[in-house]
């Protein structure tokens, strides 16, 4: 059995570029959440200083969180579907810096093409794994634009420990998992109909 790929963060470019689909990696270190109102405010308004993008995972992530005594406390951490950011995500790329899209479903061609030209990749994280993304995630560090966005658009930041398992679906190469999926269904569709 091989040993189990962790990818620390910040993540190393030509790590990232080395990865291929199928690949499977955990990520430990520094992960931010952004949703797609999380997205929109931070290409509007850009990205403050104490956020930290550059060569980061970006988690399609909205917490459910609750206000306790001490500040907030994550109580689920379970991936959004990606595909709502696809319109927002190549521009994103280009403006955080960032590395890694974790997600689930998938995203489309136009981020393909920008995973491509920014040297990133996307990993899927199954859905249904909020309590266990949670306590991987641990406590949040800090949080971002809640009174602006709520608390499960509000950008998040953790200091995750062996994130995953996360599969490389989606490479620097310009190679979609997700696309060969869709093809090789439509294909049996053919035969099948």
């Amino acid at each position: 059995m091989s040993e189990k790929r962790i990818l620390k963060t910040p993540l190393d470019p030509e790590e990232v570029k080395n990865l291929a689909i199928g690949d499977i990696v955990y990520i430990t270190g520094h992960v931010f959440t952004a949703r797609d109102q999380a997205h929109m405010m931070l290409l509007k308004n850009g990205i403050p200083e104490d956020i930290l993008t550059k060569n980061m995972p970006v988690y399609h992530c909205g917490p459910i969180a609750k206000k306790n005594g001490k500040g907030w406390e994550i109580t689920s951490a379970g991936p959004t579907t990606s595909m709502r950011m696809e319109t927002l995500e190549p521009d994103f790329l280009r403006f955080s810096g960032a590395k890694a899209i974790i997600g689930k479903g998938g995203m489309g061609p136009r981020t393909l093409e920008a995973l491509k030209e920014n040297g990133a990749v996307y990993l899927s994280i199954t859905g249904g794994v909020g309590a266990t993304a949670m306590k991987q995630l641990g406590p949040a560090k800090n949080v971002h634009f809640i009174d602006e966005l709520g608390p499960v658009e509000a950008v998040w930041e953790f200091d995750a420990v062996e994130l995953g398992p996360l599969v490389v679906t989606m490479d620097s190469k310009g190679n979609s998992l997700h696309s060969q999926v869709f093809e090789k269904t439509a294909e049996n569709l053919k035969q099948f109909l």
